[in-house]
């Protein structure tokens, strides 16, 4: 049997495994997941994909809100100390588990106590889990249940964003009856508090999430939430063929954009085409995601360490031209700092930043002693395939300075662990907010942070700035915080370990006949009031 009549055979077994007859009738939502989802376990959710499908079936003590504020979730209220250090939280008594037998029978559940929730924050900072968000708790010093309903969270020091910080994956209540049981094969035996659970995994497949009928949100009217039946994911690897599997009406929801159709839905002003505006929606909204260029501080001696030099490379390409060609016009220019639009930290006015100077950066060449790149080795910049056409057409402007530019293209993985190395003197990166406040991206540059530990991938180390970064983090005042988050953004690209590219933008196309998709600049996928038209 060929590899093709396998596959065909396999789709028909996992679609009689799902058990939704009569789907026309049926509110599923459909969307394909490119980069796969390898685990269902929210302690391991770091990326798009896994937070996406934890989203659905997890929850937390908040939520963040289409404008990032933190929402009442399983928490009801909270209550934090004068000094900024603790967090009492009272918690709801309706939220169930789904159903496990871990619970007594097959249909047994239990309610959510504050307990559950020391269980599961411990979990995550205990060393034995591995979990890539321990660092979330890396400030707190301890977590207590005064009762069923109150949980205490107590810090070392302040930390303003730390509700926003609650609201991701990471922090999301699991019970341990099943967490115990399973083991590290949780991951494929998920069980939360979401408005959906697991139905059916078959990996590199189809995912199937049901409803529940437990949960505990109702919408203004008193209704139950969610309102879908169900949520089926694919796992189309590429993309082209996703695009497709949309226009065909095989998929709701089409998240983004990728060079392979970028010309086909988009005018090279960003908008949809006229003739997809009668079957396609598309909203567009900012993305707390900067994509820019890191330099390596530290390390072997670099042309590259010369200040002028990054600041030459800095004002030797045009961004307007190269997001307006090369990305028909979504996102914005990074003319300003390491702050994304979308955040209080940044800085529509800001006198800090580069724009397209070719006369300035001809002047800093020459006053690093290389007038027209004259002695200057061949520089290289370390990128992955995705982002190849900016890299070029970064190397033909700076070409015209008088720099020799190598692209070097490298496997995703294989440059992330280049950069944390230290192997790479320049290289592409993105930084996606973790939560949405400045100080997550400040703190790519805070000195103790330097890779390979921690997430300073250029090894930036200033003195000024770190000390900066200690008082931002201390200060609870968000005014007197948001004069420093700019200090240090302005120190920043005044030093210029970095290059910032553009900063990005969510673009979701769903169906017409799809309704109540809510997201926000975090590209959250909130699915709890969607309705489909069949």
């Amino acid at each position: 049997m060929n590899r093709r009549i396998i596959l065909i055979a396999l789709a028909a077994m996992v679609m009689a495994g799902c058990n939704l007859p009569d789907n026309s009738q049926r509110q599923i939502f459909r969307y394909n997941e490119s980069a796969g989802i390898t685990t269902l376990d929210p302690a391991f959710a770091k990326d798009q994909s896994l937070i996406w499908g934890c989203t659905q079936l997890y929850n937390g003590l908040v939520r963040l809100d289409e404008q990032l504020q933190p929402q009442p979730c399983i928490a009801s209220k909270w209550a934090i100390s004068p000094d900024g250090k603790t967090y009492t939280f009272t918690l709801r008594r309706d939220v169930l588990f789904h159903k496990s037998p871990l619970f007594g029978t097959p249909d047994s559940t239990r309610h959510v106590v504050a307990q559950d929730f020391v269980y599961s924050f411990n979990r995550i900072v205990d060393p034995a889990t591995a979990s890539p968000g321990r660092w979330v708790f890396a400030d707190v010093d301890s977590f207590t249940a005064t009762d069923d309903t109150t949980l205490v969270i107590r810090l070392r020091q302040p930390f303003s964003p730390f509700l926003s910080v609650l609201g991701m994956m990471y922090c999301s209540v699991v019970p341990h009856e099943v967490v115990e049981h399973y083991g590290t094969d949780f991951r494929q035996h998920p069980c939360g508090t979401g408005p959906f659970h697991l139905q059916l995994w078959k990996e590199n497949v189809k995912l199937v999430m049901r409803r529940n009928d437990n949960y505990f949100e109702r919408d203004s009217t008193g209704r139950r939430l969610p309102y879908l039946d169900a949520v089926a994911i694919t796992f189309i690897v590429d993309k082209q063929t996703n695009f497709l599997e949309f226009i065909k009406g095989n998929l709701d929801f089409l998240n983004s954009l990728d060079a392979s159709y970028k010309d086909e839905i988009l005018t090279r002003t960003g908008q949809l085409k006229a003739k997809y505006a009668d079957r396609i929606d598309m909203v567009s909204t900012p993305f707390l995601n900067t994509e820019y260029l890191g330099f390596r501080m530290e390390g072997a001696t670099s042309p590259l360490n010369d200040r002028r030099i990054r600041q030459a490379i800095n004002y030797g390409f045009d961004r307007e031209k190269m997001m307006r060609y090369l990305r028909n016009g979504v996102g914005a220019p990074g003319c300003g700092g390491m702050v994304p639009q979308g955040l209080p930290g940044f800085d529509s006015v800001a006198d800090y930043g580069y724009d397209y100077n070719p006369t300035k950066a001809a002047q800093l060449l020459a006053e690093a002693g290389h007038p027209h790149g004259q002695g200057l080795p061949t520089l290289t910049l370390s990128t992955t395939s995705n982002y190849l056409d900016l890299c070029k057409y970064i190397q033909q402007q700076l070409g015209l300075l008088g720099l020799d530019i190598k692209v070097d293209v490298n496997p995703p993985a294989a440059l992330s662990e280049q950069i944390a190395q230290g192997k790479c003197a320049w290289f592409r990166r993105s930084w996606i907010a973790d939560y949405p406040d400045a100080e997550n991206y400040l703190s790519l540059f805070y000195s103790p942070n330097r890779c390979p530990a921690g997430s300073n991938y250029t090894r930036f180390n200033n003195k000024q700035y770190d000390r900066l970064y200690i008082k931002a983090k201390q200060t609870s005042d968000p005014t007197e915080r948001l004069a420093l988050y700019r200090q240090m953004d302005r120190l920043v690209m005044v030093e210029a370990p970095v290059v910032i590219l553009y900063y990005d933008q969510v673009l979701h196309f769903t169906r017409k006949n799809v309704h109540g998709l809510r997201s926000n600049a975090m590209n959250a996928l909130d699915l709890r009031y969607v309705t489909i038209d069949r």
